[in-house]
Protein backbone atom coordinates (compact mmCIF):
# COMPACT_ATOMS: atom_id res chain seq x y z
CA UNK A 1 0.00 0.00 0.00
CA UNK A 2 2.65 2.47 -1.10
CA UNK A 3 1.61 6.11 -0.89
CA UNK A 4 4.13 7.60 -3.27
CA UNK A 5 7.26 9.49 -2.28
CA UNK A 6 8.41 12.36 -0.07
CA UNK A 7 11.58 14.40 0.40
CA UNK A 8 13.83 13.66 3.36
CA UNK A 9 17.20 14.94 4.65
CA UNK A 10 19.36 11.81 4.44
CA UNK A 11 22.82 11.25 5.93
CA UNK A 12 25.06 8.46 4.67
CA UNK A 13 27.14 7.67 7.76
CA UNK A 14 29.75 5.73 5.74
CA UNK A 15 30.57 8.55 3.30
CA UNK A 16 29.52 11.47 5.53
CA UNK A 17 27.36 12.96 2.77
CA UNK A 18 24.10 14.72 3.60
CA UNK A 19 21.52 15.48 0.91
CA UNK A 20 17.81 15.88 0.27
CA UNK A 21 16.47 12.72 -1.37
CA UNK A 22 13.18 11.38 -2.61
CA UNK A 23 12.20 8.31 -0.57
CA UNK A 24 9.03 6.21 -0.22
CA UNK A 25 6.46 7.46 2.32
CA UNK A 26 6.77 4.96 5.18
CA UNK A 27 3.89 2.77 6.40
CA UNK A 28 3.33 2.17 10.13
CA UNK A 29 3.53 -1.43 11.38
CA UNK A 30 1.49 -2.74 14.31
CA UNK A 31 1.93 -0.47 17.35
CA UNK A 32 3.49 2.29 15.21
CA UNK A 33 2.03 5.58 13.98
CA UNK A 34 2.69 7.71 10.90
CA UNK A 35 3.05 11.41 11.69
CA UNK A 36 2.69 14.26 9.21
CA UNK A 37 5.59 16.49 10.28
CA UNK A 38 4.57 20.05 11.19
CA UNK A 39 8.04 21.29 12.17
CA UNK A 40 11.46 19.82 12.97
CA UNK A 41 14.30 21.48 14.87
CA UNK A 42 17.91 21.72 13.69
CA UNK A 43 20.29 20.87 16.55
CA UNK A 44 24.06 21.14 16.89
CA UNK A 45 24.15 17.36 17.30
CA UNK A 46 22.72 17.09 13.76
CA UNK A 47 25.73 19.11 12.60
CA UNK A 48 28.01 16.82 14.63
CA UNK A 49 26.44 13.73 13.03
CA UNK A 50 27.08 15.14 9.55
CA UNK A 51 30.66 16.02 10.52
CA UNK A 52 31.19 12.50 11.92
CA UNK A 53 31.87 13.67 15.51
CA UNK A 54 28.84 11.63 16.60
CA UNK A 55 28.25 8.13 15.20
CA UNK A 56 25.00 6.15 15.32
CA UNK A 57 25.50 3.01 17.42
CA UNK A 58 22.42 1.00 16.46
CA UNK A 59 21.59 2.13 12.90
CA UNK A 60 20.66 -0.67 10.52
CA UNK A 61 22.16 0.12 7.11
CA UNK A 62 24.27 3.16 6.22
CA UNK A 63 21.62 5.88 5.72
CA UNK A 64 19.33 7.70 8.15
CA UNK A 65 16.90 10.62 7.95
CA UNK A 66 18.08 13.22 10.50
CA UNK A 67 15.89 15.15 12.94
CA UNK A 68 15.14 14.35 16.59
CA UNK A 69 12.99 17.40 17.44
CA UNK A 70 9.56 16.96 15.90
CA UNK A 71 5.95 18.06 16.30
CA UNK A 72 3.14 17.25 13.92
CA UNK A 73 -0.21 15.58 13.32
CA UNK A 74 -1.19 11.92 13.54
CA UNK A 75 -1.70 10.78 9.93
CA UNK A 76 -2.18 7.00 10.19
CA UNK A 77 -2.15 4.82 13.32
CA UNK A 78 -0.94 1.24 12.73
CA UNK A 79 -3.01 -1.78 13.74
CA UNK A 80 -3.66 -2.07 17.45
CA UNK A 81 -3.03 1.63 18.20
CA UNK A 82 -5.89 3.16 20.20
CA UNK A 83 -4.03 5.93 22.11
CA UNK A 84 -4.15 8.45 19.24
CA UNK A 85 -6.41 9.21 16.28
CA UNK A 86 -5.80 10.84 12.89
CA UNK A 87 -5.64 14.65 13.24
CA UNK A 88 -4.28 14.62 16.82
CA UNK A 89 -1.56 17.26 17.36
CA UNK A 90 1.47 15.67 19.05
CA UNK A 91 5.06 16.16 20.11
CA UNK A 92 7.37 13.22 19.40
CA UNK A 93 9.80 12.01 22.09
CA UNK A 94 13.35 11.86 20.69
CA UNK A 95 13.85 8.14 21.27
CA UNK A 96 12.76 5.00 23.09
CA UNK A 97 14.08 1.91 24.83
CA UNK A 98 14.02 -1.37 22.98
CA UNK A 99 15.50 -4.61 24.37
CA UNK A 100 17.40 -2.65 27.04
CA UNK A 101 18.96 -0.29 24.50
CA UNK A 102 18.09 3.39 24.09
CA UNK A 103 17.46 4.17 20.41
CA UNK A 104 17.64 7.83 19.31
CA UNK A 105 15.39 9.17 16.56
CA UNK A 106 17.21 10.71 13.62
CA UNK A 107 20.33 8.80 14.69
CA UNK A 108 19.51 5.11 15.07
CA UNK A 109 16.26 5.23 13.06
CA UNK A 110 14.69 7.67 10.59
CA UNK A 111 13.84 11.08 12.07
CA UNK A 112 11.75 14.10 11.25
CA UNK A 113 13.60 16.00 8.52
CA UNK A 114 10.93 14.63 6.19
CA UNK A 115 7.29 15.09 5.27
CA UNK A 116 6.28 11.97 7.21
CA UNK A 117 7.71 9.99 10.09
CA UNK A 118 6.90 6.57 11.59
CA UNK A 119 7.37 6.07 15.36
CA UNK A 120 6.08 3.77 18.14
CA UNK A 121 2.76 5.02 19.58
CA UNK A 122 4.35 5.22 23.04
CA UNK A 123 6.63 8.16 22.15
CA UNK A 124 3.77 10.52 21.28
CA UNK A 125 2.84 13.30 23.72
CA UNK A 126 -0.53 15.07 23.21
CA UNK A 127 0.01 18.74 22.37
CA UNK A 128 -3.43 20.34 22.48
CA UNK A 129 -4.37 23.26 20.24
CA UNK A 130 -2.50 26.23 21.73
CA UNK A 131 1.20 25.73 20.99
CA UNK A 132 2.35 26.17 17.37
CA UNK A 133 4.34 23.30 15.85
CA UNK A 134 7.55 25.32 15.45
CA UNK A 135 7.66 26.10 19.17
CA UNK A 136 6.53 22.62 20.19
CA UNK A 137 9.08 20.83 17.99
CA UNK A 138 12.09 22.03 19.99
CA UNK A 139 10.75 20.76 23.34
CA UNK A 140 12.10 17.17 22.95
CA UNK A 141 15.76 18.25 23.08
CA UNK A 142 16.51 21.98 23.12
CA UNK A 143 14.23 22.35 26.14
CA UNK A 144 13.96 18.87 27.67
CA UNK A 145 17.74 18.29 27.86
CA UNK A 146 18.43 21.39 30.01
CA UNK A 147 15.21 20.74 31.96
CA UNK A 148 16.34 17.20 32.82
CA UNK A 149 19.85 18.47 33.64
CA UNK A 150 18.42 21.12 36.01
CA UNK A 151 15.51 19.25 37.60
CA UNK A 152 16.91 15.70 37.73
CA UNK A 153 20.70 15.51 37.37
CA UNK A 154 21.66 18.78 39.13
CA UNK A 155 18.65 18.65 41.49
CA UNK A 156 18.53 22.46 41.56
CA UNK A 157 16.43 23.87 44.38
CA UNK A 158 14.86 27.32 44.68
CA UNK A 159 17.29 29.89 46.03
CA UNK A 160 20.45 28.09 44.87
CA UNK A 161 23.15 30.02 43.00
CA UNK A 162 23.60 28.57 39.51
CA UNK A 163 26.14 29.35 36.79
CA UNK A 164 25.35 28.59 33.14
CA UNK A 165 28.27 28.29 30.70
CA UNK A 166 27.35 28.61 26.99
CA UNK A 167 24.14 30.44 26.05
CA UNK A 168 23.29 28.69 22.78
CA UNK A 169 20.18 26.62 22.07
CA UNK A 170 20.41 24.62 25.30
CA UNK A 171 21.90 27.31 27.54
CA UNK A 172 19.28 29.95 26.70
CA UNK A 173 16.54 27.52 27.69
CA UNK A 174 18.59 26.54 30.73
CA UNK A 175 18.43 30.15 31.94
CA UNK A 176 14.68 30.34 31.28
CA UNK A 177 14.06 27.06 33.17
CA UNK A 178 16.29 28.07 36.10
CA UNK A 179 14.20 31.22 36.38
CA UNK A 180 11.06 29.08 36.47
CA UNK A 181 12.47 26.77 39.17
CA UNK A 182 13.56 29.70 41.35
CA UNK A 183 17.35 29.54 41.15
CA UNK A 184 18.97 32.75 42.45
CA UNK A 185 21.23 34.27 41.38
CA UNK A 186 21.44 32.89 37.83
CA UNK A 187 24.85 33.79 36.39
CA UNK A 188 25.35 33.31 32.65
CA UNK A 189 28.86 32.95 31.21
CA UNK A 190 29.63 33.36 27.50
CA UNK A 191 32.41 35.08 25.52
CA UNK A 192 29.95 36.35 22.86
CA UNK A 193 28.35 39.73 23.77
CA UNK A 194 25.09 38.87 21.90
CA UNK A 195 24.83 35.63 23.88
CA UNK A 196 25.29 37.52 27.16
CA UNK A 197 22.55 39.97 26.11
CA UNK A 198 20.27 37.06 25.28
CA UNK A 199 20.97 35.48 28.68
CA UNK A 200 19.74 38.65 30.40
CA UNK A 201 16.63 38.70 28.17
CA UNK A 202 15.89 35.07 29.14
CA UNK A 203 16.13 35.86 32.85
CA UNK A 204 19.78 35.71 34.00
CA UNK A 205 20.60 38.05 36.90
CA UNK A 206 24.12 38.63 35.61
CA UNK A 207 26.04 37.79 32.42
CA UNK A 208 29.83 37.51 32.57
CA UNK A 209 32.58 37.27 29.98
CA UNK A 210 34.75 34.24 30.92
CA UNK A 211 37.81 35.98 29.44
CA UNK A 212 37.42 39.16 31.54
CA UNK A 213 40.24 39.86 34.00
CA UNK A 214 37.80 40.51 36.83
CA UNK A 215 35.79 37.33 36.14
CA UNK A 216 36.49 35.51 39.40
CA UNK A 217 35.98 38.69 41.45
CA UNK A 218 32.61 39.27 39.75
CA UNK A 219 31.59 35.64 40.40
CA UNK A 220 32.63 35.92 44.07
CA UNK A 221 30.70 39.17 44.49
CA UNK A 222 27.59 37.71 42.83
CA UNK A 223 27.57 34.70 45.18
CA UNK A 224 28.50 36.73 48.32
CA UNK A 225 31.80 34.84 48.44
CA UNK A 226 30.08 31.46 48.77
CA UNK A 227 30.61 30.19 45.22
CA UNK A 228 28.03 28.41 43.08
CA UNK A 229 25.75 25.62 44.27
CA UNK A 230 25.50 24.36 40.69
CA UNK A 231 27.48 24.93 37.48
CA UNK A 232 26.01 23.79 34.16
CA UNK A 233 28.41 23.23 31.25
CA UNK A 234 26.44 23.53 28.00
CA UNK A 235 29.58 24.19 25.97
CA UNK A 236 31.46 20.90 26.38
CA UNK A 237 34.81 22.72 26.45
CA UNK A 238 37.82 21.89 28.67
CA UNK A 239 38.50 25.51 29.69
CA UNK A 240 34.85 25.91 30.72
CA UNK A 241 35.01 22.87 32.97
CA UNK A 242 38.17 24.02 34.72
CA UNK A 243 36.69 27.48 35.26
CA UNK A 244 33.35 26.09 36.44
CA UNK A 245 34.98 23.75 39.00
CA UNK A 246 36.86 26.74 40.45
CA UNK A 247 33.58 28.67 40.78
CA UNK A 248 31.84 25.95 42.80
CA UNK A 249 31.25 26.51 46.50
CA UNK A 250 31.03 23.88 49.21
CA UNK A 251 29.20 20.73 48.00
CA UNK A 252 28.80 22.45 44.64
CA UNK A 253 28.04 20.23 41.66
CA UNK A 254 29.17 20.60 38.06
CA UNK A 255 26.82 19.01 35.52
CA UNK A 256 28.30 18.13 32.11
CA UNK A 257 25.61 18.68 29.48
CA UNK A 258 27.82 19.59 26.52
CA UNK A 259 29.80 16.61 25.24
CA UNK A 260 33.54 17.09 24.68
CA UNK A 261 34.82 13.52 24.29
CA UNK A 262 38.11 14.60 25.92
CA UNK A 263 39.60 13.59 29.28
CA UNK A 264 38.90 15.86 32.23
CA UNK A 265 41.47 17.11 34.69
CA UNK A 266 40.80 18.40 38.20
CA UNK A 267 43.75 20.69 38.96
CA UNK A 268 43.29 21.09 42.70
CA UNK A 269 41.98 17.62 43.55
CA UNK A 270 42.62 18.06 47.28
CA UNK A 271 40.64 21.30 47.36
CA UNK A 272 37.95 19.56 45.28
CA UNK A 273 37.66 16.79 47.90
CA UNK A 274 37.94 19.18 50.82
CA UNK A 275 34.99 21.23 49.55
CA UNK A 276 33.11 18.02 48.68
CA UNK A 277 32.55 19.17 45.11
CA UNK A 278 30.90 16.82 42.60
CA UNK A 279 30.90 16.25 38.85
CA UNK A 280 27.78 14.69 37.30
CA UNK A 281 27.35 13.50 33.73
CA UNK A 282 24.15 14.25 31.86
CA UNK A 283 22.57 13.08 28.60
CA UNK A 284 19.16 13.79 27.04
CA UNK A 285 16.04 13.49 29.16
CA UNK A 286 13.65 10.91 30.61
CA UNK A 287 10.18 9.92 29.42
CA UNK A 288 8.37 12.19 31.92
CA UNK A 289 10.24 15.41 31.07
CA UNK A 290 8.59 16.21 27.70
CA UNK A 291 5.01 15.83 29.02
CA UNK A 292 5.98 18.06 32.00
CA UNK A 293 7.26 20.77 29.64
CA UNK A 294 4.21 20.55 27.35
CA UNK A 295 2.04 20.99 30.44
CA UNK A 296 4.11 23.98 31.65
CA UNK A 297 3.85 25.58 28.21
CA UNK A 298 0.10 24.93 27.94
CA UNK A 299 -0.43 26.50 31.38
CA UNK A 300 1.49 29.61 30.32
CA UNK A 301 4.52 29.10 32.59
CA UNK A 302 6.87 28.78 29.62
CA UNK A 303 6.84 30.52 26.26
CA UNK A 304 9.11 29.44 23.41
CA UNK A 305 8.14 32.19 20.95
CA UNK A 306 11.61 33.80 21.30
CA UNK A 307 13.34 30.45 20.81
CA UNK A 308 12.59 30.01 17.12
CA UNK A 309 15.24 32.09 15.37
CA UNK A 310 14.11 31.20 11.84
CA UNK A 311 11.62 28.99 10.01
CA UNK A 312 13.31 27.38 7.01
CA UNK A 313 11.69 25.23 4.27
CA UNK A 314 12.61 21.54 4.62
CA UNK A 315 14.06 21.62 1.09
CA UNK A 316 16.73 24.08 2.37
CA UNK A 317 17.94 21.81 5.21
CA UNK A 318 21.53 21.85 3.88
CA UNK A 319 21.66 25.67 4.17
CA UNK A 320 20.17 25.46 7.68
CA UNK A 321 22.95 23.08 8.75
CA UNK A 322 25.61 25.41 7.34
CA UNK A 323 24.03 28.46 9.04
CA UNK A 324 23.96 26.71 12.42
CA UNK A 325 27.51 25.42 12.07
CA UNK A 326 28.73 28.94 11.23
CA UNK A 327 26.58 30.41 14.07
CA UNK A 328 25.12 32.92 11.56
CA UNK A 329 23.19 35.43 13.66
CA UNK A 330 23.73 33.31 16.82
CA UNK A 331 20.48 31.35 16.41
CA UNK A 332 18.77 29.71 19.40
CA UNK A 333 16.92 27.21 17.18
CA UNK A 334 16.38 26.98 13.43
CA UNK A 335 13.25 25.04 12.57
CA UNK A 336 12.52 23.20 9.30
CA UNK A 337 8.96 23.38 7.91
CA UNK A 338 7.93 20.71 5.35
Amino acid sequence: MSNGTMIAGRLNVETGTFSMKEVPIPDPGPGFVRIKVGAAGVCLSDVHLIQGLLRPQFLKGSEVTLGHEVAGTVDLPGTGVTSVAPGDRVVVQAGYEYNGVTLTMGVDYDGGWAEYLVVPAGVLVPLGEDIPFDQASIIPDAVSTPWAAIASTAEVRAGEAVGVWGIGGLGAHGVQLLRLIGAAPIIAVDPIPEARERALEFGADLALDPMAEDFSDAMKAATAGQGLDVALDFAGVDAVRAQAINCLGRSGRLVLVGLSGKPMTINDSTGFSYARKQIRGHYGSDAHHVPQLVSLARLGRLDFAKSVSARIPLADAEQAVKALDAKEGNPIRLVLIP
